[in-house]
């Protein structure tokens, strides 16, 4: 069966007309999941604030909106934006955790004709200053009262076009337009006919940078670009029908927008929503998902909490254990290496993942994991190999906000080697310049940046070639390796050029290191500063028989612990003879206080903010340059 929206070719599609196919085709399918709040019920009002009535299907805790459901609630938001003067290609602003309310306006807004722009909650009162006068949008939806104190006092900037903000949870509203009122009104027929009439080439989305070098620039994204990533990954990725995705990103990342918006109205999947981060893992352990997203940083934290758990098994345990990951990882090298494992080792590979590996990951919920993936930075090869051991191979991939995401990655199905991001998806060309610098043209490469007086300003030359500030190289096989930003790397006094990601991923191999950041332009020698892993160092510790302090002093008092140094000295030296002599660590300092983005020192989706980290840390860097 096929209607006229699903025979469209992606080029032809927007986002609105997948979503009339879905409620047409796929009416009583699961769309959309979320976590009732403590005390709530099933009935009532809606969760997402749309009216009263049915609110879904309630399991346990969470619920459920088919894809009809879905269809019929943005519906009336839609009318109830409309009633606040929102009209086609007017941008509005959206400060909002990963709530039915965020993914449910998002869609709204498209259907409007409107652009819906979502700004991470982690940011600094300048940088929402900065985004609102530079969208100029009129409207703002925020969740709460911490979100009002930074939007309110932009309503008086002469500057700032914002004239009205609607507030989600009610105890903040403080006379401002209340998010369960919008959509109450019955929607008038001829209004419903008047949506989804947007066309490919208008703009989806504005997508800010997350500014680790700078002020966040606006990336405009039409429906065309978002599709045709949509469908150049289908074309590499083996996944289940109308697959599951746990959505915990903030939505104003590029990833978490295609995986947790777009691709799921492709798709036809079904959307579980994680509005707090720090509880995804119990989030994976109920859904038992087919695919995973993480970043670098997770993929780590994840890897250094499974290490701290082997390590207080048995001897005896952890040997069978290990025995598992040596079979596992063979045989991810025979697929690595485009061969079929022999016989034997698929036969010892298949005993051993069902009696030793799957009873392990069932224990965090990742036994039926078919596709694993990581972008946004370069992954530590010793943590892809970690989980390979589990037969888990991380597909990391790389692009941009620019590209619209993955425009290259590695893949089960067309081919994959451990440590690079794979090879060009179908909708992009890669080259690299004689820099070393990567450039990338294609139909997902972004229309240009948001200028203040609603402009687009190109951002690729006259062969329509992006420069991405990425170095790497292309291997003779097609695959991308990265080595760093162009703008991060280091040049030390005499010269050489160093990747800092490079020098850092080695000292992070080591389980106690959880963070590490490389220092040295303009010097005769590199030095770091390193973080206790919040999860692996209790746990080394107590292996080792170490007494710590409990609660807030408990990793300060590691980090000063005599044998935990002595052992981060040995990390730093196993570091550094992996390393050659112009990458090698000569002194570092331990630090207890995991950086993070409600610190400063990490962005929203997790990468460092070089610049902050060394200027807060200044004073202990210039230390590690004296005599």
């Amino acid at each position: 069966m096929t209607t006229e929206s699903s025979a469209r070719p992606p080029a032809e599609q927007t986002l609105p007309l997948l979503l009339e196919r879905n409620a047409r085709l796929y009416a009583e399918l699961p769309a959309l999941s979320w976590q009732k709040p403590p005390g709530a019920s099933a009935g009532g009002t809606g969760p997402d604030g749309t009216g009263p009535g049915d609110t879904g299907h309630d399991d346990g805790g969470w619920v459920t909106l088919t894809w009809a459901q879905v269809r019929e609630r943005t519906t009336r938001l839609a009318a109830g934006y409309a009633a606040l003067g929102v009209g086609r290609g007017d941008h509005v602003l959206l400060m909002m955790a990963n709530r039915p309310e965020h993914w449910l306006s998002d869609l709204a807004l498209v259907r409007l004709g409107a652009v819906p722009v979502t700004v991470y909650g982690t940011s600094a009162p300048e940088q929402v200053a900065h985004i609102a006068r530079n969208c100029r949008a009129r409207l703002a939806v925020v969740e709460g009262a911490a979100q009002m104190a930074l939007w309110e006092p932009l309503l008086a900037e002469t500057a700032v076009p914002l004239e009205r903000i609607v507030v989600v949870e009610p105890g903040a509203r403080g006379g401002h337009h209340p998010f369960a009122a919008l959509g109450r009104e019955p929607v008038p027929e001829r209004f419903e006919k008047a949506l989804d009439a947007v066309r490919p080439d208008d703009p989806l989305t504005v997508v800010y940078t997350s500014g680790t070098t700078g002020e966040p620039k606006g990336v405009v994204l039409n429906h065309r670009h978002v599709l045709a990533n949509a469908a150049a990954l289908d074309e590499v990725v083996d996944l289940p029908p109308h697959v599951e995705h746990i959505c915990y990103l903030p939505f104003a990342h590029i990833a978490e927008r295609m995986l947790g918006i777009y691709l799921p109205c492709h798709r036809a999947s079904h959307v579980h929503l994680c509005a707090d981060p720090t509880g995804v893992a119990a989030v994976v352990r109920k859904v038992r998902p087919a695919q995973f997203f993480g970043v670098p940083r997770v993929w780590e934290k994840l890897a250094a909490a499974v290490r701290g758990v082997l390590s207080l098994l048995p001897a005896e345990q952890q040997a069978a254990i290990e025995k598992a990951t040596e079979v596992a990882r063979e045989h991810v090298a025979h697929r690595e290496r485009g061969e079929r494992p022999p016989a034997e080792l698929e036969e010892a590979y298949a005993r051993q993942r069902a009696e030793v590996l799957l009873p392990l990951l069932a224990a965090g919920g990742l036994d039926r994991i078919s596709w694993a993936a990581s972008a946004s930075a370069p992954m530590s090869i010793d943590v892809v190999r970690f989980w390979a051991g589990f037969g888990i191979v991380i597909m990391d991939a790389w692009g941009l906000t620019e590209t619209t995401g993955v425009a290259t990655t590695n893949s089960p199905r067309t081919g994959f080697r451990l440590g690079s991001v794979g090879r060009p998806v179908s909708s992009v060309e890669v080259r690299v310049a004689g820099d070393g610098e990567i450039e990338v043209r294609g139909s997902t490469v972004f229309s240009g940046y948001l200028r203040e007086d609603g402009t687009v300003g190109p951002a690729v030359d006259e062969e329509g070639w992006l420069r991405t500030g990425d170095i790497g190289r292309l291997d003779d096989d097609g695959y991308l390796w990265l080595t760093d930003r162009k703008k991060e790397m280091i040049v030390t006094s005499t010269g050489k050029n160093v990747s800092p990601a490079l020098v850092e991923n080695a000292l992070k191999a080591h389980p106690l290191i959880g963070q590490a950041l490389v220092h040295g332009d303009n010097r005769s020698y590199l030095v770091a500063l390193l973080v206790l892993d919040a999860e692996a160092a209790p746990a080394w510790a107590e292996a080792h028989g170490i007494d710590k302090a409990s609660g807030p002093e408990a990793m300060a008092s590691l980090a000063a612990h005599p044998v935990v140094r002595e052992e981060v000295e040995r990390a730093v030296a196993a570091a550094n003879a992996r390393l050659n002599r112009t990458e090698q660590i000569k002194r570092h300092r331990l630090l207890a206080e995991e950086w993070g983005p409600a610190t400063g020192e990490l962005t929203p989706s997790l990468k460092m903010k070089r610049r902050v980290i060394r200027e807060k840390y200044a004073v202990a860097l210039g230390e590690l340059y004296e005599d």
